[in-house]
């Protein structure tokens, strides 16, 4: 074993054809020399331009119709319609409101030949309305509806998961000689196709998405980040050998973590060999409403940030012209990303950002190490805390039990600046005073002091417990690192106010890790002046992409004239739990409807959210289809699946419990089966 991952790690090094996940390199841990190679390796994975200073990647141009995508093009913004493909009048008008709203490419499902011939009816009654946007065919299972659509639309999406297989969960272990016989059977159904699309030149995206990957490649790589990327390019190198290029590429998948690595892992091995694919971004079946937009911002977000992305679209369990301003809002922010205040350049990177592992932190109370990732609420702008001021964040008291209750997203800490809080607060809480008014205080329970920067050191009293110090990357020095990293009392707030300001904390956190300092680390965001939604958006996407990669200890966003503070509590906690780093509700996998599906997924989701949502912490995926089923729910607890008109399938994980269920009772069988796994609880009102 020791000489089998020697081999791999040497060939990594050299030609980066593969990448090793943290599992492997602990097995690896007991040679000092291969550490020393694979933290080399890691330090060298490079997926975007720079990780300090803003920049687009610059991918080839793509033409689909006359809309450029790539290249020097804007991002893109697209989305896809529900309507039964088969009634035209309804497709088309879906389609013009979400042209009218801004959409710059229409997808459409073809589930059959007769809806890709009934596409050439839908353009050409938009032109007939005055209408050119090119219309994209979603191709799932049947080439031969992709062969037909690629002859009269723009483009066409299939999946490599199903493209050319059935989907049958069955875990087989393939020889080399049988891979490459699967590959050949492939090559020789996929390449029609390719060669179709070049004599019309209709362009193509090869769209992986995490929950339907083909059994062939489950069993050489599992359910991983590399296994959808060796998925698109089991495809992607065939279309390379007939010289076809005019393709976009889409990691997608509904846990963010996943799909951040995989679109990282996408583009680190384009750029080994070359290839510069234009990228759609989409987290998959991110749900609805609030829930819906920050988990896509987290997804979205965290790579727009570095500059990958050249076409996006968020899936609401909505309208789809409703998805089009927040695309757009997402979108727009980084139009004047460029000219950002410099960031010190990073020259060696101490983490995986293929593979989230949490940093390594000590504990300090209740922060750090293996603590669930800390909330701190600001109320320093109060004249007077009152009690009254907590009921927005977790905590309702009860006069008449004199009693605090709980909530399941009740924040940690509460920062109260030089306000004093003169009432017995829950025991749960704990009270961030600034240091001076902290030294006031006759009773410090559970309050701590907060200083900034060097003022810690200079003070002549600190707190035994725990000890709040900010700091931003002017603070934030070498010799600050190793003085302030002896003391197992502090837990440290990074702040910035740069432009960029994911990138500059990120940046914090790496001269951290690299000075090998463990103390806890809380991240510190402020906003203005924004729009309930682009409050929520750009939260989401800042804090969002430092927990992805596995950094902060705890949140704290302070936020002038933007939200309530019922909103901006939960978007703190929305953002932890699309990041999966805290749960604290139920989470739905509800997908976006479109013209396969076969009930009102709005409708039911909402039944089914009445339902569930005090469940904490279970999974519940909703899909319209069969397509969108147990793949495309990937890591869901329970399943509700439409695979007839009026008929619904009900899974446990990715296994069908009870089948073809008359509609109007599977919500109360989902209900059942919930509870006879154990993980039902009574709802408290």
């Amino acid at each position: 074993m020791f000489t089998l991952y020697f081999v791999i790690i040497v060939n990594t090094l050299s030609k980066q054809h593969n990448f090793l996940k943290s599992s492997q390199i602990s097995r690896v841990s007991h040679s000092h020399k291969i550490r020393k190679l694979v933290l080399y390796f890691i330090s060298m994975i490079k997926y975007c331009n720079s990780l300090t200073e803003y920049s687009r990647f610059v991918t080839r141009e793509v033409m689909v119709g006359e809309v450029g995508f790539g290249g020097d093009n804007p991002i893109r913004i697209q989305s896809m319609t529900t309507t039964d493909t088969m009634n035209t009048i309804a497709t088309v008008e879906q389609s013009i409101r979400m042209i009218d709203a801004g959409c710059e490419l229409v997808r459409i499902t073809a589930p059959s030949l007769n809806e890709a011939k009934n596409l050439e009816v839908i353009k050409k009654e938009l032109k007939a309305r005055g209408y050119n946007t090119p219309l994209v065919a979603d191709i799932h299972f049947t080439p031969n509806a992709a062969e037909h659509a690629a002859r009269i639309i723009e483009k066409v999406r299939i999946n490599p998961g199903n493209y050319a297989d059935k989907k049958k969960f069955e875990h087989i272990d393939y020889t080399d000689s049988a891979y490459v016989e699967e590959l050949d059977r492939i090559r020789k159904r996929f390449i029609p196709l390719v060669k179709i699309c070049k004599e019309y030149g209709t362009a193509m995206r090869i769209g992986t998405n995490h929950g339907s990957l083909s059994d062939r490649i489950l069993s050489r790589y599992g359910d991983t980040p590399l296994g959808m990327v060796e998925s698109a390019f089991e495809f992607l190198r065939i279309c390379e050998d007939e010289n076809y290029h005019n393709i976009v590429l889409s990691m997608k998948a509904s846990n963010t973590q996943v799909m951040v690595e995989a679109y990282r892992l996408l583009v680190a091995k384009m750029m080994d060999k070359g290839w510069n694919y234009p990228l759609h971004l989409g987290v998959t079946e991110a749900g609805e409403g609030e829930d819906g937009r920050i988990k896509s911002a987290v997804g979205i977000g965290t790579l727009l940030e570095d500059g990958l992305g050249d076409t996006v679209r968020v899936s609401l369990t909505e309208e789809p012209e409703l998805e089009i301003p927040v695309a757009r809002d997402l979108v727009e922010r980084y139009s004047k990303r460029a000219g950002h205040t410099k960031i010190k350049a990073v020259t060696e990177l101490p983490y995986d950002p293929t593979a989230h592992q949490r940093m390594q932190t000590r504990e300090v109370i209740n922060l750090g190490n293996h603590n669930v990732t800390r909330v701190i609420a600001d109320l320093s702008d109060k004249e007077t805390i009152t009690a009254a001021n907590l009921f927005a964040y977790g905590y309702n008291y009860s006069v008449q039990l004199d009693k605090w209750n709980l909530s399941d997203m009740a924040v940690d800490y509460i920062y109260a600046g030089n306000n004093k809080v003169d009432f017995e607060i829950p025991g749960t809480l704990g009270i961030i005073y600034n240091s001076e008014v902290w030294k006031e205080q006759s009773n410090k329970l559970r309050s701590y002091p907060l200083f900034c920067g060097e003022e810690f050191f200079k003070s002549e009293k600190t707190s035994a417990e725990l000890n709040f110090v900010v700091a931003d990357h002017t603070v934030l020095t070498e010799d600050f690192i190793n003085k302030i990293k002896e003391h197992k009392n502090v837990v440290l707030i990074l702040d910035t106010f740069n432009g960029h300001a994911m990138a500059d904390l990120r940046r914090m956190f790496i001269d951290l890790q690299l000075n090998k300092c463990e103390l806890p680390v809380i991240i510190k965001r402020n906003y203005a002046e924004l729009s309930e939604q682009l409050f929520q958006l750009y939260a989401a996407t800042d804090v969002g992409a430092l927990l992805i990669d596995g950094m902060g200890d705890g949140v704290w966003v302070k936020q002038k004239n933007c939200v309530t503070p019922v909103i901006l509590n939960s978007t703190v906690f929305g953002t932890l739990q699309a990041a999966r780093t805290r749960i604290s509700k139920t989470e739905y996998i509800s997908c976006p409807s479109c013209g396969r599906t076969l009930f009102d997924l709005q409708e039911t989701t909402a039944k089914i959210r009445v339902r569930t949502d005090h469940l904490k912490g279970i999974k519940i995926g909703i899909m319209g289809c069969i397509v969108n089923g147990p793949g495309e729910m990937a890591d869901a607890d329970y399943g509700y699946v439409g695979v007839g008109v009026g008929k619904i399938s009900l899974y446990k994980g990715k296994e069908v419990v009870k089948k073809n269920l008359p509609a109007e009772e599977a919500v109360d069988e989902l209900i059942s089966l919930i509870k006879e796994h154990g993980d039902w609880v009574e709802k408290v009102i």
